[in-house]
């Protein structure tokens, strides 16, 4: 079943095409009407149907620019636009932001069924081509030879010299086009509710399915690189002119590449963001950040995009870990999750007394672990982590039994998840305050959106949403409605400005839509709300 809206000013023409078609025997869900296209976008937040079918003339945002915005946002929606007015100029127009189709009114029940079969019938297309597993078999069998890939995964896991490299390059015809480079890792969290079922070959197609889909969004036509790694992965390689821009473009990428492996095939990824570097040659630091960064899926959870410097704001590259054990120590560490940590010293040291190994071999081993540690504790902020800054390892080498050992790693490790934990709270925390202050700033800019904020910070648009709420208990829509309602209260009671003037000033260009929010939020319109503080001065006065 596909979700399906309808937009337009006319109670009568939503009423009317609501009745009018059995949505469920065409295979739609009818998810609601909207009088205008703003509320519209409100509500797709929320929920974005597949299809809308929209007015052109409306108040407040008409049908013209909500096609434009649901473009900008959700390119895979089709809309098909409702009007009486045949003008070539809105054909025009219409045909220009690729509507699905243009209907005029009144519009017949025959002329919607036969578009609601047509859009019905593309977009299950679309969906077949997606998941035609014969077609993805026949791709596979065209991929990049595997000496490219095994050379693009040699790239990324070693810094090769730099006449290696460009011969390589060469031989590979590999190139980029920006002078900034940077690398992103893409990771199937699972295939969803069809994990149990899928064979060993309609896993590794649908791996090569999700490679398809980073090679169309990443890949040649946006100038990057894309490959497959030996455990799994999927790898891009993006440039651009500036690190600045290069890390915009990633972010971008990455989110559209998230939400179309969901849409298309059902299942999610995790997708890490690395640095930025100058050249190929430093790629490897930014694979590797691109890894450390998966590492935190963890911690926030599946399907989203992440970037090391939004949880850590460290310059710093991760340490390469080759022990099960101990990469299971240092995510624990990472995440911050003192129980964890717990868990996995509990559990390596009741496997070691089971072990019985000779008491040399299980020092050798402590000793291999308390270098691990050491190596990670210097990553995330070295010897001041501690309270005390004396080198905490000294007192390993005092410890006679097992039950010591694990007694100083869970005293050591505390304080290591303690001091993560807080810094990376004090960064989330440090990123709202300035996406408040900038929300502060720009309040008044009727196009502020939650876009410009993340672009300001730097911040994906799936983890600043994450944060903005934990800290203010608010998304951003209703936080930039509040801040703007308050502002619009205190000119209210304080200026003599007129109600237009006031909803030019908080962001609102048309002093209807102003209107209409201030009351929504006080239960009084401006005029009534300004009456009433007046009313309540004078009492106060002549009290």
């Amino acid at each position: 079943m596909y979700k399906i809206a309808v937009v337009d000013d006319e109670e009568l023409v939503r009423e009317g095409i609501e009745e009018l078609i059995q949505w469920k025997d065409h295979g739609f869900i009818f998810i609601g009407s909207f009088e205008n296209g703003l509320e519209a976008m409100e509500a797709f937040e929320e929920h974005m149907p597949d299809v809308v079918l929209t007015d052109i003339y409306m108040p407040y945002m008409d049908g013209l620019e909500l096609t434009r915005q649901i473009f900008d946002k959700y390119p895979y929606a089709k809309v098909v636009v409702l009007t009486g007015y045949d003008e070539f100029e809105y054909v025009q127009q219409a045909i220009k932001l690729r509507v699905y189709d243009y209907l005029l009114k009144p519009i017949s029940s025959s002329q919607l069924r036969a578009v609601l079969h047509k859009v019905k019938l593309d977009m299950d297309e679309e969906f077949r081509q997606k998941e035609d597993l014969n077609k993805l078999k026949n791709q596979l069998n065209l991929s990049l030879p595997l000496l490219r890939e095994r050379f693009l995964e040699s790239m990324v896991t070693n810094v090769l010299k730099k006449e290696v490299l460009n011969e390589k390059l060469a031989f590979f015809n590999i190139q980029l086009s920006g002078s900034f480079c940077m690398a992103v890792v893409i990771d199937i969290d699972d295939f969803g509710e069809r994990s149990s079922s899928f064979s060993v070959i309609e896993q590794e197609l649908m791996r090569f399915a999700v490679c398809n889909i980073v090679e169309e969004i990443m890949g040649e036509k946006k100038g990057g690189i894309v490959f497959r790694s030996r455990d799994d992965r999927i790898v891009s390689i993006l440039s651009s002119d500036d690190m600045n821009s290069v890390y915009a473009l990633a972010q971008a990428l990455s989110e559209e590449t998230r939400q179309c492996v969901k849409k298309f095939l059902k299942f999610t990824v995790t997708i890490g963001i690395g640095s930025a570097c100058v050249s190929l040659q430093e790629i490897a630091v930014s694979y590797q950040k691109a890894i450390s960064a998966l590492d935190y899926r963890f911690l926030i959870g599946k399907d989203n995009v992440i970037s090391l410097s939004d949880l850590e704001g460290s310059d710093k590259s991760s340490v390469e870990i080759s022990n099960d054990w101990e990469k299971k120590l240092v995510l624990a560490l990472k995440t911050g999750t003192a129980e964890e940590v717990d868990v996995v010293i509990e559990d390596c040291i009741r496997n070691l007394k089971l072990a019985r190994i000779p008491m040399q071999t299980c020092l050798i081993y402590i000793q291999k672990i308390g270098i691990t540690l050491m190596s990670t504790i210097n990553e995330l902020g070295g010897l001041e982590l501690f309270i005390n800054p004396i080198n905490p390892f000294d007192e390993l080498y005092t410890c006679k039994t097992l039950i010591d050992i694990e007694l100083w790693l869970k005293r050591i490790c505390k304080q290591v998840v303690g001091c993560i934990t807080g810094k990376r709270n004090n960064i989330s925390k440090n990123k709202v305050i300035l996406a408040e202050n900038y929300i502060m700033g720009n309040y008044s800019k009727e196009t502020l959106s939650v876009n410009d904020v993340c672009q300001h910070l730097q911040m994906s648009p799936s983890y600043f949403g994450t944060i903005f709420k934990s800290h203010t208990g608010e998304t951003f829509i209703e936080y930039l409605t509040r801040i703007r309602i308050e502002k619009a209260m205190e000119l209210l009671k304080y200026s003599d400005f007129k109600t237009y003037e006031i909803a030019n000033k908080t962001g609102y260009r048309d002093p209807h839509y102003f209107s209409l929010i201030f009351k929504k939020r006080t239960g009084l319109s401006p005029t009534e709300y300004r009456e009433k503080i007046s009313s309540e001065l004078k009492n106060g006065l002549e009290g």
